[in-house]
């Protein structure tokens, strides 16, 4: 079900109304909701993965409570080593298993063995990889001793399935989203008030800017051979910005879905394209799983503490990582590589926490060596999103290759348009998020936010790419 689909507008009003006025306020009737609602909502795209997500609850759920019992260290271990088998392992199976088979076959022929292909027709699951690193690091937090497990065993099926950030994040923490599903809940009309406009921006980043730069993006993509320097160059920042409009814009909505029902989730997105060098970009950027890989593998590995090689190694191991999470193709994992080789240069210079404040805070514009790094980091951004696009590396070097012929020919794409069409979008954008640059969104002021928010309504009526409706490109991961 999609957020931005009419299904979910009737979805989501049935919802609010039956968790609010049909559960007498009892925490354990509007869980019990939460888990019906988020199994509906996942089922509507295949109800038989519905048995995985249940699977990943049952094994943590009872593995947490099998390890504070234990009094052993080794014994507590082999649990954990349990949880992070079945977890990963059935990740790696609907995520990877082509992947490994393919790439096995292709090495031994290399060196003349002959071996049958052993591929499967498996239907990768939408969000597993978000619902099982949500449920491993329940695990993990309760096997370190910061949380305590739960014996509810719906409130933690309702942690683990609730529908908001079911398939694309983001990424909570059993910490901090846990406790509120065990606390006593009541209707809050400001953040009802808050949630509703912070659906609103979500709408528009993902209707009128990704949906809208996905068609210029796509158009490009699949025909690259047929374009010249500047239309690739184009075609590449349009892609730049259907992935932050649509990625960023289904946090919004998730974040704001659950402001509904007065739930808090983690800022998963900080205006990234404001930054002023990569560590800055990756602070900004997915931010629920950057910290997820800190707090679980840099930081159990050594994290900065270390040796300069080993931090290195760390670093690398962790972008390496984040690249094989998206998606099983080697555009992925050299995306990874390439950001890692971006970031190692200002962690080998101790320059990686030079940007912690915010960007023109005291002036209307930024600073010109500022604006310099914005543009430089964007640019490094984007090239490495042109890996990410491509079907192949070598797609990718050819695209990059033609970029560098410098043609820069105005000329019409396939669409009967110019291919520079969809800038003003993009302006527009990046202006609205230059004034709310100090606000988590540009709607959370309370300040006339009426007018705020109708305008941005009418954009999404004007603007809007209503004939073209694109699914969130993070389900695929």
């Amino acid at each position: 079900m999609l957020f931005n689909s009419f299904d979910f507008a009737i979805f989501l009003p049935t919802v609010f109304l039956l968790y609010w006025y049909g559960t007498k306020g009892s925490a354990s009737y509007q869980n019990i909701l939460i888990v019906a609602a988020s199994y509906i909502f996942y089922g509507w795209w295949d109800w038989r993965f519905l048995s995985l997500m249940l699977i990943s609850t049952c094994v943590d759920y009872f593995i947490a409570l099998a390890i504070v019992k234990q009094e052993f260290q080794k014994s507590k271990k082999s649990l954990l080593l349990l949880s992070i088998v079945v977890n990963i392992g059935v990740l790696v199976f609907f995520k990877y298993f082509n992947f490994f088979s393919d790439n096995f076959i292709e090495a031994f022929s290399f060196f003349g063995f002959k071996f049958e292909p052993l591929s499967l027709s498996i239907v990768l699951p939408v969000g597993i990889s978000f619902y099982t690193f949500q449920t491993l690091s329940y695990t993990v937090d309760v096997y370190r001793g910061k949380l305590a497990p739960t014996k509810n065993f719906m409130a933690f099926a309702a942690f683990v399935s609730f529908f908001p950030q079911l398939v694309a994040g983001p990424i909570e923490r059993a910490t901090n989203l846990l406790p509120q599903f065990l606390a006593k809940r009541k209707i809050n009309p400001e953040q009802v008030a808050l949630g509703l406009r912070q659906i609103v921006w979500g709408l528009f980043k993902k209707i009128v800017v990704a949906d809208n730069c996905a068609r210029y993006a796509n158009e490009i993509f699949n025909n690259y051979e047929n374009y010249n320097s500047l239309t690739l160059s184009l075609g590449a920042i349009a892609f730049a910005f259907q992935i932050y409009g649509d990625f960023s814009g289904y946090s919004d909505i998730a974040i704001g879905t659950s402001r509904l029902f007065n739930f808090q989730l983690m800022r998963n997105f900080n205006y990234p394209y404001f930054s002023r060098d990569i560590a800055e970009f990756w602070r900004r950027w997915h931010i629920s799983l950057t910290t997820w890989f800190r707090d679980y593998i840099y930081i159990p590995m050594g994290g900065s503490r270390v040796s300069k090689t080993k931090v290195i190694r760390n670093i690398s191991i962790i972008f390496l990582v984040s690249g094989f999470w998206h998606g099983a193709n080697w555009t992925f994992i050299f995306w990874g590589v390439l950001n890692a080789l971006f970031f190692l240069p200002l962690i080998i210079t101790k320059r990686n926490r030079k940007h912690l404040d915010i960007i023109g805070e005291n002036g209307v514009f930024p600073k010109i060596n500022h604006l310099l790094g914005i543009l430089l980091t964007f640019s490094l951004t984007t090239f490495a999103w042109i890996f990410f696009r491509a079907n192949t590396i070598s797609e990718a070097i050819h695209y990059v290759q033609k970029i560098l012929h410098f043609d820069l020919r105005i000329e019409r794409i396939n669409m009967n348009r110019f291919p520079f069409e969809f800038i003003p979008i993009i302006v527009l954008l990046i202006s609205i998020e230059w004034c709310a640059r100090k606000e988590e969104f540009p709607l959370y002021k309370k300040s006339k936010y009426h007018v705020k928010t109708f305008a941005i309504c009418v954009l999404i009526l004007l603007l809007g790419s209503f004939s073209n409706i694109e699914d969130f490109i993070y389900f695929q991961f």
